[in-house]
């Protein structure tokens, strides 16, 4: 729980010190990749911390990760200009890639089928509470104190982490099916030749070989699709030569990462996780999930401050009546799933959610802070019991041996989603925007999208009337990403209907 707190609090306690960051180092026009660097590392790291916890252990893995991290947090609060900043926070992102995998595996090692949706909880209670405190301690260091500090707080719960970890987790030894099918058929192949030839061959079995070209191909590729993601229509246009250079050189290098991964005698991302219909059905189930999630978490804040005119820190509690739901449906979760079984009960969640998104736009107009914030309650209790029975599910239906890669997959492939419905909500709602201004009837509005949210942040350089027209186009540009938001949750019930069986092959767990 300390390892994910440390992942989860690093993602958001640089948000309000960005200020004083860019009035220390500088490089103002670059400051958005001490946020996507970060993410960056993280996405692209899941499937090979993935495997190399299935070849090696969870407990090895979770420690480099740890270490790594701190390392990175330590160079971060050395920073000499932006640049270096950025750069370590992409290691610290390297670090953080091996604990938000590494630690849900183990969870699932450590726990039976049972008691797993308590445990799963209590780390998405971490998470929440970790992604809300983040910003405002943020502030309160970078205010108080100096923004180095956000960094040097990782060191003392950081490296008590590190001790409980080496000291108090034991893995049990485990032979992989795979190690010892190998063992079996090699042993049977050698038997002609005597006992030695046998002893041979299982001494040479264990050995194992990690797929580094394969691990370098993923690595490069998941970079160049979510930098293009990531950066597109922000520091250059969609229609530009960086985003088609971007693009193109993602999906040829996916393209040669699926040739290295057919050839690999043991793949960083094997094929068994896009055959078998239950993980390939939940990989898409929660891409989606990554692509609405965009909705609350970043347009939320905008529409609380921008229509409802609320303070910062009053629109992050509008924002954490999500985080205080999700992990409470999520812990009562089990005596759904029990009953009904884990398709049908994120099919109920997800469908629940659809509504609560559609409901959004029916919210009055400027409205009170009570009823955004109640449909961010009723989400968040939606989600709770749509992810966890699919996270749990998959990770129910494998074995020790693939559990970290099922794991990573899935982890994988909701961090994708968002990174694709920041870059489609964003365009949707500037789209949006830049049609209300360009009919405005109303003189005397901004002239261009970079301006709108200054005016809006001083709305007394603007008339009454226009600064009226301006809410409400951002108004109604949000109301359009909620329907979006709703539109890849309708994407994600037809995936569990249509894909996921309906009832998980779930393996029996070990005596």
């Amino acid at each position: 729980m300390l390892g994910m707190a440390l992942a989860a609090l690093d993602g958001t306690i640089v948000s309000t010190a960005v200020p004083q960051i860019v009035g220390d180092l500088g490089g103002f026009a670059v400051f958005s990749w001490l946020f996507s660097g970060y993410l960056l590392a993280v996405t692209v790291t899941l499937p090979v911390y993935g495997k190399l916890s299935d070849t090696f252990g969870r407990k090895p893995v979770l420690i480099a990760g740890i270490i790594l991290f701190l390392i990175g947090s330590l160079l971060c609060a050395t920073a000499w200009n932006m640049a270096s900043l950025i750069a370590f926070r992409v290691v610290q992102g390297l670090g953080g890639g091996a604990l938000q995998g590494t630690v849900q595996v183990i969870a699932a090692d450590l726990y039976p089928l049972k008691e797993r949706p308590k445990i799963q909880a209590k780390l998405s209670t971490v998470w929440a509470t970790s992604s809300v405190a983040g910003p405002a301690l943020g502030g309160l260091l970078a205010g108080y104190a100096d923004w180095r500090w956000i960094f040097l707080i990782n060191l003392p719960v950081g490296a008590l982490a590190l001790w409980l970890v080496v000291r108090y987790l034991h893995e049990p030894n485990r032979t992989t099916a795979k190690t010892t099918t190998a063992t079996t058929a090699t042993t049977a192949t050698k038997g002609a030749k005597g006992a030695q030839g046998a002893d041979a061959a299982s001494d040479r079995a264990p050995r194992h070989r990690v797929d580094w070209a394969g691990a370098l191909a993923v690595f490069a590729t998941g970079a160049l699709l979510l930098t293009a993601l990531v950066q597109g229509g922000v520091a250059w246009p969609w229609i530009s030569a960086p985003s088609f250079a971007f693009l193109g050189g993602s999906a040829v290098l996916a393209a040669v990462t699926v040739v290295i991964e057919r050839r690999a005698t043991d793949p960083i991302i094997p094929g068994w996780v896009w055959r078998r219909r239950t993980i390939a059905a939940v990989n898409l189930a929660l891409g989606a999930l990554g692509l609405l999630m965009i909705a609350p978490t970043v347009f939320l804040p905008t529409y609380a401050q921008s229509v409802l005119g609320l303070g910062p820190i009053a629109a992050g509690f509008v924002l954490s009546a999500m985080t205080l739901s999700w992990p409470v449906s999520a812990a009562f979760s089990n005596r759904l799933y029990n009953r009904i079984g884990f398709r049908l009960t994120a099919v109920i969640g997800i469908s629940l959610a659809m509504l609560v998104l559609l409901a959004f736009p029916l919210l009055p107009y400027p409205g009170q802070a009570w009823q955004p914030a109640l449909i961010m309650l009723l989400l968040g209790a939606a989600l709770g019991i749509f992810q966890l029975p699919l996270i749990i599910g998959v990770q129910s239906t494998v074995g020790w041996s693939e559990r970290g890669t099922a794991t990573a997959s899935i982890l994988f492939c909701r961090q994708v989603g968002q990174s694709v419905g920041a870059a489609l909500f964003g365009a949707v709602a500037n789209g949006v925007l830049a049609a209300r201004l360009s009919n405005a009837p109303t003189p005397g509005l901004p002239d261009d999208l970079d301006s709108v949210s200054k005016a809006l942040e001083n709305p007394a350089t603007l008339t009454a009337e226009a600064a009226d027209y301006l809410r409400r186009a951002m108004d109604s540009a949000v109301e359009y990403v909620y329907v979006g938001a709703a539109g890849a949750a309708a994407i994600s019930l037809l995936v569990l209907i249509f894909m996921a069986p309906r009832r998980f092959p779930v393996l029996k767990d070990p005596e």
